[in-house]
Order: C-alpha cells, then sequence, then structure tokens
C-alpha cells in the first residue's frame, strides 16, 4: 500500500500539468541495489537478482492494474548494467579526481554470517540475522572525500536559510561541525614523534591532567606498553562491542585503561597519565585528546572514576553548583613564567594560547570538521561493482570497461 500511495500521488501531479496543456516526461525505476534487497533474499533463501527482478515484475503488473501514467517505455532499475554503468562512470571520475580513495576503517561484523553489519542492523549488540553477538573488525574501504567540500557546503547554507526552515538548516550546520581551535605537541616518553591532539579550548591547556586515545586506534597500540597489553587486548574486547552512538553517550559509565606510559604537559611540564577509553572516537580529530576534567563534562566523569587530578582553568559564576564548566569566564590557574592568561575571557585567552603555542613550535591554530568522509562500500554482493582493478604490478588501476577485465589493461598482470 506504501507503493500505491505514492506511485498514485506521483501519478495526480503529472495529470495535473498534462490538463494545464504540458507535455509530461513521467519515467519510472526501481532503486533495486542495496541493503534491504539483499536482506530479503536471504531470508527467502534466493539470490538476490532473482529476488529483486521477481518483485520488479509483481510491482509493475499491480501499477499497470490501477492505470497509473508512467510511460512504461521509459522504466530502468539500478541494479540493472545499462544504469549503474553511469554508476561507475561517475566513480571513476571522482577517482581520477583524488575524491574516491581507500582506507583501513572499524566495522559491524558478524562472525556468523562472515558480513559486514549496517549500524542499523545491529540490535543490542547483536546481528538481526541470526543473532550473533557483533565486534568490529578493521577492513580496508572506499571513500568519497566530502570533506574537501565542508566549508564549501557550510557556507552554501547561507543561500538556503531563507526557503529551507532553521531546524533543518541548524541540524545540517552541526553536522558539518566547524570549529577552530588548536593541534597541540606532547612530549611521550620514550616516543621520538610527539602527541599531537585538536582541542577547540587551547586555553584550556594548563588543566590537562591526563589524555585520552581512542582504545580502537592504532596510536593506543602503538603506545601501550608490554606490560599494559594484555588489559588494552581484553578492554578492545568489549570496546568493539559497542555502537558509536553508545560510545558517544553521555549517560554511560566511563571505562579505560591505562597505556602504561606518561606525556607532559608543554605549559606545566606536568607528567600526566595516557589511557585508552571508549568516549574518544578514533576518526575524530588525531583520535586523542587532552583531557581538561574542570571544563569539559566527560573529562570530569573519566577522571572521577579514575581518580585523577582536576584543575579548573575558568571561574564558574559564585552560584554554580554543577561540575564541569564549559561556560565563559575569567582564566584561573593559567600562568607560567612565559606567558599568564589570568583574567582573560576565553576568546582572548583562546587566541593568546595559540600564538604562544606557534611562537615556540609547540602547536598550531586549525580548522576542524565534525564531517567525515562518506564511506561507500560496505562488502556487500548486492551492489553496483566498484570499477577498479587491483593489480600485483600497478596497484588500483581504473577499469576501462563497465565490466572489470581478469587483467590489468596497463600491463596485462592476472588481477
Amino acid at each position: 500500500m506504501g507503493h500505491a500511495e505514492v506511485t498514485a500521488l506521483h501519478d495526480v501531479i503529472a495529470r495535473y500539468w498534462w490538463q494545464k496543456g504540458y507535455e509530461v516526461l513521467n519515467p519510472m525505476g526501481w532503486d533495486s541495489f542495496g541493503l534491504p534487497a539483499e536482506n530479503a533474499a536471504i531470508r527467502n533463501d534466493a539470490h538476490p537478482a532473482d529476488y529483486t527482478y521477481g518483485n520488479i515484475a509483481t510491482q509493475l503488473e499491480s501499477f499497470q492494474r490501477y492505470g497509473v501514467s508512467f510511460d512504461w517505455s521509459r522504466r530502468f532499475n539500478t541494479s540493472d548494467p545499462s544504469y549503474y554503468r553511469w554508476t561507475q562512470w561517475l566513480f571513476l571520475k571522482f577517482h581520477e579526481k583524488g575524491l574516491a580513495y581507500r582506507k583501513n576503517s572499524p566495522v559491524n561484523w558478524c562472525p556468523n554470517d562472515q558480513t559486514v553489519l549496517a549500524n542499523e542492523q545491529v540490535v543490542d549488540g547483536a546481528c538481526e540475522r541470526c543473532g550473533a553477538e557483533v565486534t568490529k573488525r578493521e577492513l580496508t574501504q572506499w571513500y568519497f572525500r566530502t570533506t574537501a567540500y565542508a566549508q564549501e557546503l557550510l557556507e552554501c547554507l547561507d543561500d538556503l536559510q531563507p526557503t529551507w526552515s532553521d531546524k533543518v538548516v541548524n541540524a545540517q550546520r552541526n553536522w558539518i561541525g566547524r570549529s577552530e581551535g588548536a593541534h597541540v605537541d606532547f612530549v611521550v616518553e620514550g616516543r621520538e614523534e610527539p602527541l599531537t591532539v585538536y582541542t577547540t579550548r587551547p586555553d584550556t591547556l594548563f588543566g590537562a591532567t591526563f589524555m585520552v586515545v581512542a582504545a580502537d586506534a592504532a596510536l593506543a597500540s602503538e603506545l601501550v606498553t608490554d606490560e599494559q597489553r594484555q588489559a588494552l587486548d581484553d578492554y578492545l574486547v568489549e570496546v568493539r562491542k559497542e555502537t558509536e552512538i553508545n560510545r558517544l553517550s553521555t549517560d554511560r559509565p566511563k571505562t579505560g585503561v591505562f597505556l602504561g606510559v606518561h606525556a607532559v604537559n608543554p605549559l606545566t611540564g606536568t607528567r600526566i597519565p595516557v589511557y585508552a577509553a571508549d568516549y574518544v572516537l578514533a576518526d575524530y580529530g588525531t583520535g586523542a585528546i587532552m583531557a581538561v576534567p574542570g571544563q569539559d563534562q566527560r573529562d570530569w566523569e573519566f577522571a572521577t572514576a579514575f581518580d585523577l587530578p582536576i584543575v579548573r582553568t575558568v571561574q564558574p559564576p559564585d552560584d554554580w553548583e554543577g561540575e564541569a564548566f564549559t561556560g565563559d569566564g575569567p582564566a584561573i590557574n593559567s600562568a607560567n613564567d612565559e606567558i599568564d592568561l589570568s583574567g582573560m575571557g576565553v576568546a582572548e585567552a583562546k587566541s593568546t594560547t595559540i600564538a604562544f603555542l606557534e611562537g615556540r613550535g609547540l602547536g598550531r591554530g586549525t580548522v576542524n570538521f565534525r564531517l567525515r568522509d562518506w564511506l561507500l562500500s560496505r562488502q556487500r554482493y548486492w551492489g553496483a561493482p566498484i570499477p577498479i582493478i587491483h593489480c600485483p604490478v600497478d596497484g588500483e588501476v581504473r577499469s576501462p570497461r563497465t565490466s572489470c577485465p581478469s587483467s590489468c589493461p596497463s600491463c596485462a598482470a592476472p588481477t
């Protein structure tokens, strides 16, 4: 009935314009690739192509019986090779411009079905297909580099503001999530390279009393000492069962594990411990944060759980009864022999701190976006084939045909 309702309303619009004297192009198509079709085929023990095209034939007969005015000579399906050759053509154009690329990323993995699952297929930590416990697994995935257009997308919202609702525009702004802050370098014991973190509040650096690395980031495995490696491995087993939504929930108890190493706060010179925890995500910023419990509630809760120092760097109002204070106010506890932020508001303290860090090679001002690159492959069977040949000699080679040959077109090596 849902399909009938949609097509009937579409038919009303087409007939309206015909009666107004216009010629109307009224094609019909089925969005027939993707997860719902694949899941339905699995449930019915059928090949996705057989199941999908069988359903399309049934729907076509139904539409024609109640007389909707589509031009049936123009019908198509997204799973037709004649259609998805253009999907592949578009992909190759993105690839030519460096806007399509592959990288490792954690995905939801069902060990029983041996497949990647979308977030909506994970119900209470279990696979909706078979009920097996879902874990995280690193797989190589294809991405579109949407972050290359983050600033342009943000600026174009100004053009949409007059005709779009404030709710939608604000949701888009928050999704893109532009923030101005700094990359700050922390020296880590036993490591040549500094540990760089992104922060929107460099003015609170004097209050950084520990650091947190995303537990599932490669950085955590790199930093952990031999004595703490087993503890990290055991913790990762639990982290990989959680979705990102759960990990970022503000009402979850904070958990983590000490990595066995310390860093040095560049402004106070204090040795601070480095932890791995689940409330930091590997693909946001650098996958590590400086934790300032006095000005960040999640850090406050972690510090409280692990009995770590809490130093306020912004004076809350006299009637403040909360824990971490995230508002504006005069800087406190923020001075050393070279820089003194005392009494400054947040904006002035931020710019002063960034200038100080840049002047001494300890950091640099930067702009960051919450927007991430678009993951477009989930290792599924029923979807448009990606037209890239993986050649052992030449690496990634763009296919010259819509159906990939078995040998590399540039060197004829078997692929």
